[in-house]
């Protein structure tokens, strides 16, 4: 008898662990990332967040929701421009803040716009890219913080979108540094 049950608990297949009383419950079945799923309108086992849910790492930990909460414009002109109206800055304006966004643009921004953001930055010294507008005159004087963000998050023009390597807050602290250039 010993033997029988030893015997009936081998397998070939090196994914089956013998027998099981209801398996189910120890090994859900899974679907292969990118196979056919029936559970879904579309067939794909693979799907995208729902909207507006906290993406893993975006919570925060002190307290402050600016990055959790989702970017209500859209990369339209239009989005450009009501955001250019209605969205402002969550930080005070501090010298701590700036020194801060001093840091994050030397490290993200100065290449291309320059060290004081005069679109002078060893990437367009190259010749192989147009400089930016500087941030002291022109257009730039007068850019509202609003539109500097939804620039930041959508990119405009040459400029690409930075929303993945800077966190929401970042991009503020980086804006009130911008600030102070443009009054240089």
């Amino acid at each position: 008898m010993c033997i029988v049950v030893l015997m009936s608990s081998c397998t070939t297949d090196p994914n089956s662990p013998g027998v099981e009383y209801m398996p189910d419950m120890y090994r859900s079945p899974s679907y292969e990332t990118y196979s056919t799923n029936p559970f879904f309108k579309d067939s794909m086992t693979a799907q995208l967040p729902v909207a507006g849910s906290i993406g893993r790492g975006e919570w925060p930990e002190t307290g402050s929701l600016i990055n959790a909460l989702p970017y209500a414009y859209p990369n339209t002109l239009e989005g450009y421009e009501a955001a250019g109206v209605e969205l402002t800055s969550p930080f005070e304006k501090s010298a701590a803040v700036a020194a801060e966004g001093k840091v994050i643009f030397e490290k993200m921004c100065m290449h291309c716009h320059g060290e004081k953001g005069e679109g002078n930055g060893k990437l367009i010294d190259t010749g192989k890219f147009p400089p930016p507008p500087a941030y002291n005159g022109g257009a730039l004087k007068n850019l509202t913080e609003g539109k500097m963000f939804h620039t930041i998050t959508y990119g405009k023009g040459l400029m690409g979108s930075h929303a993945s390597q800077l966190t929401k807050e970042d991009r503020w602290k980086v804006i009130q540094y911008i600030q102070e250039l443009q009054q240089l």
